[in-house]
């Protein structure tokens, strides 16, 4: 689960962690930094509530691999100060309509890149794979039975080996889904490596190897990471590092447009996976994104449906032969029965049954992949080598599971009228000759010796109801099951939704089989069913997979049965534990905002977290004293204080943001007197000087070069600091500003005392003082009560 393995960003010295402002959390700064902090550390007072002496020694890190990295959150906040306003009273009409047509002209190249993309994998996964099964039903034909499996077992190494170098050497930031990342995103979270222009390519090409590969993985989970970072990389303005920029993209750099972007990128990974562009919006609605608006909803909507126009054109042009082996692949939909779904009592029973079975298979799936990561964590510190062979040993497994079972079950007569379909050799089909006679098909290696698309497709098959032995779908269930849990994990892109929909399939069509003698519904109907209900039971989402699934299946009329069996799947699953998605970004140590406070939080106020010292500027600051609290901390806002002369008593003017204060410092405006040279700065200073830089870093304080001389001088920060942050009085119940830090996507929540005749500013909220972690590390006696408020 590796996200890096340059140590940039890792913690050494004393460095790193989630520290985004002057004020701190009580007890003052982390004990690894108090040694270079004296200074500022004089002045803390003791905590509002004496319970006891609490020290802070929390921080919010992500746990990546062998190394530490901090992780910071982003600014989504409006940050209004007199450089901003300058800028937008200056806008002309016809640069606010060119703003305007930018936002969809990116909207609609997201979707276009993301559909090429999707296209792209799913044609390379099907020659690929095609190549491989081909290959070895051939040998399997002339009953080279060792010769077979060597191939096919040689080949699948060859792939998982290629991906996971791709993943160890170049980004280990694309191993996984990439979804748990993608949502930390766009809940404020700034991980390391997550939307990288080295993601993308080993994403893309990783998950080609993989799925081609033969592990029980999928490719819709990575779309949505792909689709994210094609969107950050068309929002990037171009790169200053290669001296590649665009002054028309220069209103994108801020982390506001980009979230915007973003969302829209993973809604279109969604309709490109499953090609189900509704299914995609919901799913950044429902799933992906923290903070959305109608503005948002209508941009997405065109995005997804751009990647259908695309996907379509494509499809079109393939069924006329052109893609080499490319068949009916996940591109296409899983056209389930054009008959009327009529269902009776015992219909409804057994979909009761199927929606209790996801939910508990959902959440024991859950549970299991959590201590697989857990275990591969271990393995992957040592080093890309160990990621390589772990890699290694679970493709040779899954290779003797997919050769070795079908030879546990008896083939089956072709059924009469199938002829020309049955056995299949080749070409991709429903009846796998696999070692059986002339006339004869091998059910199981129906499901294992084809894509994972294809085993879907056969599984939702309604033509043939005899078409699965009951104990071919129990093996099949058990094998892609306990694949897909270990599978996850390992260095490769890997998305969980095609697993889930294996296995969830395989037992929703064994309750079918089952009770097909006094059932109405089709086994293929069922299987749906089964599908749903796992997902529901993993993943917890309702609204997005039902449509996603309706989408999939060109099944409108099996609505009713969906909701309900989605609904029941995740009222069980939430019984025992977390979604899977959720496991994750809190494995990771990615500090999410949940969307509802804790229930302890209601016990505690706003001051009661977040208490000195406070690391303040003055209106007009020293610039060496400005330089030496850069230097001496890693925090990322200041609050400024007016003091006389510049008021009558001291006030609170704003807050100022580190990136800020290092391209004032760049530019060198200072002046020998303390006084107000605001309109000067303004003069000298445009608002894109202080943007948001791409990919590449951005100033650093090793970056100023600064004499003895100018340390001396003094510099104005009024037109840079936002005048107008968001405040809450020191009274205010914790829970009540954790929901509004979230729901506004803040990053620093001022806190301002309730009584006059003190300090303008009691300290400020960040997202470390509202974890868990960090809140319970200071008053333990609220552990037993961690419950939602």
């Amino acid at each position: 689960m590796d996200h890096s393995d340059d140590d940039d960003y890792s913690i050494q010295g004393g460095e790193g962690g989630d520290v985004e402002s002057g004020g701190r959390g009580r007890g003052g700064f982390m004990e690894r930094r108090e040694s270079g902090m004296s200074s500022f550390s004089e002045s803390a007072r003791e905590p509002l509530l004496h319970l006891k002496s609490r020290v802070n020694t929390t921080s919010q890190i992500a746990i990546v691999g062998s190394k530490v990295y901090p992780i910071e959150s982003l600014d989504y906040e409006i940050f209004e100060n007199e450089l901003i306003k300058q800028d937008w009273r200056s806008r002309k009409r016809v640069e606010i309509f060119q703003y305007i047509f930018l936002k969809w002209t990116l909207a609609l190249c997201i979707g276009l890149f993301t559909g090429l993309v999707g296209f792209f994998n799913n044609i390379a996964v099907e020659n690929i794979a095609g190549f491989k099964l081909l290959l070895t039903s051939n040998l399997m034909l002339n009953a080279k039975y060792f010769q077979a499996f060597a191939a096919y077992a040689g080949i699948n190494v060859i792939l998982a080996f290629s991906a996971a170098a791709l993943c160890a050497f170049i980004a280990p930031a694309a191993a996984g889904s990439g979804i748990p990342e993608v949502k930390a995103y766009l809940n404020g979270v700034d991980a390391h490596s997550i939307l990288a222009p080295s993601t993308l390519f080993v994403k893309i090409f990783g998950s080609i190897f993989g799925v081609s590969a033969g592990f029980v993985v999928g490719k819709e989970g990575p779309m949505v990471h792909t689709g994210a970072c094609i969107a950050n990389l068309l929002g990037q303005g171009g790169s200053r590092k290669y001296h590649l920029t665009w002054k028309w993209l220069r209103y994108f750099k801020n982390d506001r447009d980009r979230r915007d972007l973003i969302t829209c990128g993973a809604a279109a990974g969604v309709a490109a996976a499953f090609r189900a562009p509704v299914g995609g919006v919901l799913f950044a609605l429902e799933e992906a994104a923290s903070w959305w608006r109608s503005a948002l909803l209508w941009r997405t909507f065109f995005t997804t449906a751009v990647v259908a126009v695309v996907l379509r054109s494509f499809i079109q042009f393939c069924r006329s032969g052109n893609c080499g082996l490319f068949g009916q692949g996940g591109l296409i939909m899983f056209d389930v029965n054009s008959a009327i779904p009529a269902y009776n009592t015992v219909d409804l029973l057994a979909v009761l049954l199927i929606g209790v079975l996801g939910g508990l298979f959902g959440c024991l799936y859950n549970y299991l992949v959590d201590k697989v990561l857990r275990t591969y964590s271990i393995i992957n510190e040592r080093g890309p080598a160990f990621k390589i062979l772990l890699v290694i040993t679970i493709s040779l497994l899954t290779s003797c599971c997919a050769f070795g079972l079908p030879w546990l079950v008896q083939c089956t007569p072709c059924p009469s009228g199938f002829e020309n379909e049955c056995p299949t050799i080749g070409r991709s089909g429903n009846y796998k000759n696999f070692q059986c006679q002339p006339g004869h098909y091998n059910d199981l290696a129906s499901l294992f010796f084809n894509t994972n698309d294809d085993a879907i497709r056969n599984l939702f098959s309604p033509r043939h109801r005899k078409q699965f032995q009951i104990s071919t779908l129990l093996i099949f269930f058990v094998g892609t099951y306990f694949l897909g849990v270990i599978t996850y994990g390992i260095a490769i892109p890997s998305g969980l939704f095609i697993p889930v929909i294996l296995a969830g399939s395989s037992y929703g069509r064994l309750v079918g089989r089952l009770v097909g003698p006094i059932s109405n519904l089709d086994v293929g109907l069922f299987a749906l069913l089964g599908a749903a209900s796992f997902l529901g039971g993993t993943m917890r989402m309702t609204v997005s997979l039902c449509v996603i699934l309706l989408e999939l299946t060109n099944d409108l009329l099996m609505l009713p049965l969906v909701m309900l069996v989605l609904l029941i799947s995740k009222t069980v699953a939430d019984s025992f534990n977390k979604g899977v998605y959720d496991q994750i970004v809190e494995m990771k140590g990615l500090p999410y905002m949940e969307a509802h406070a804790k229930a302890y939080m209601r016990n505690l106020t706003a001051g009661d977290v977040c208490s000195g010292p406070l690391i303040t500027f003055s209106g007009v600051q020293k610039v060496g004293d400005i330089l030496h609290a850069l230097r001496m901390t890693r925090h990322n806002g200041f609050p400024v204080i007016d003091e006389p002369p510049f008021s009558e008593a001291p006030e609170l003017c704003g807050l100022v943001l580190r990136s800020h204060l290092l391209v004032l410092l760049k530019g060198k405006k200072f002046t020998k007197n303390r006084v107000l040279s605001g309109s000067e700065l303004l003069r000298f200073f445009h608002a894109f000087d202080f943007a948001k830089p791409g990919s590449g870093k951005g100033l650093k304080v090793e970056d100023l070069d600064l004499s003895v001389e100018e340390m001396e001088m003094y510099v104005d920060l009024h037109p840079i600091t936002n005048t107008s942050p968001y405040m809450v009085v020191e009274t205010m119940s914790l829970a009540k500003a954790a929901v509004l830090f979230r729901e506004l996507g803040l990053r620093h929540l001022c806190v301002v005392p309730k009584t006059p005749g003190r300090p303008p500013i009691v300290g400020i909220l960040t997202r470390h003082d509202f974890m868990p972690e960090h809140i319970l590390g200071l008053y333990p006696e609220f552990i037993r009560h961690k419950g939602p408020a």
